[in-house]
């Protein structure tokens, strides 16, 4: 696969999409050089490019290694992971470790992000009970993390990747839900602040004001 690196990678991606920044971070780790597309998510009608590289969902983000396209920000964590596999792998080495990894960002994808969505869009009663049901899976999350630097134990990994850019909206938690993150989970904030030491992290999790100013343009809010 060595000369898989010298072979033009593309990242079609809006560049505050937690899901595409998954894509980045795990190029960045595997240090393989990209080119960024910018698509951008507020225009309605997706590029001639993301409709032909993914026909089916016409969706970002989309990985393009040597003209072809890899769909989905999980399997392009994995895609890459299993391509540039000489360097420091992402995914466990062993069989239950690599289950519990993916499980577990799968559960990022079906109940945080659901969850923060509905806290985002919803009003009154409606939206304390999803603010209090976001926390409860950020919690959750700490409770797999446990004493660990990372959830990959000693090393960042998989489900580091997964979730570390939905940190970036843990200021628009603050901001519009008035909850202190550092007191509701320690843990996780502890995590934060580890990940942010990692360049690749830096290169590519925006800053909490900036998440938070795009997305109340994405959920209207005032």
């Amino acid at each position: 696969m060595a000369a898989a690196a010298a072979v033009e990678v593309t990242v079609v991606d809006f560049w505050c999409n937690e899901f595409g920044m998954r894509a980045r971070l795990a190029l960045r780790e595997k240090r393989v050089p990209f080119e960024f597309v910018e698509e951008d998510l507020r225009v309605r009608e997706r590029s001639d490019l993301v409709r032909r590289m993914n026909p089916v969902h016409r969706a970002i983000p989309i990985l393009i290694h040597a003209g072809r396209p890899v769909c989905g920000s999980l399997n392009i964590v994995e895609y890459v992971d299993e391509v540039w596999s000489k360097t420091p792998r992402l995914l466990p080495a062993d069989p239950l470790e690599r289950a519990n990894a993916r499980f577990w960002a799968d559960f990022v994808d079906q109940k945080v992000y659901d969850a923060q969505a509905r806290f985002f869009t919803s009003r009154g009663e409606e939206k304390a009970a999803a603010m209090a049901e976001l926390l409860g899976h950020l919690r959750r999350l700490e409770e797999v993390l446990r004493d660990r630097p990372f959830f990959g134990g000693d090393e960042f990994g998989f489900l580091d990747v997964a979730l570390v850019p939905f940190s970036a909206m843990f200021y628009g938690y603050e901001r519009h839900g008035g909850v202190d993150m550092e007191a509701e989970c320690p843990v996780l904030l502890r995590w934060v602040r580890r990940c942010g030491e990692r360049e690749s992290v830096r290169d590519v999790l925006p800053s909490g004001q900036d998440m938070y100013a795009i997305h109340k343009e994405f959920y209207q809010i005032e």
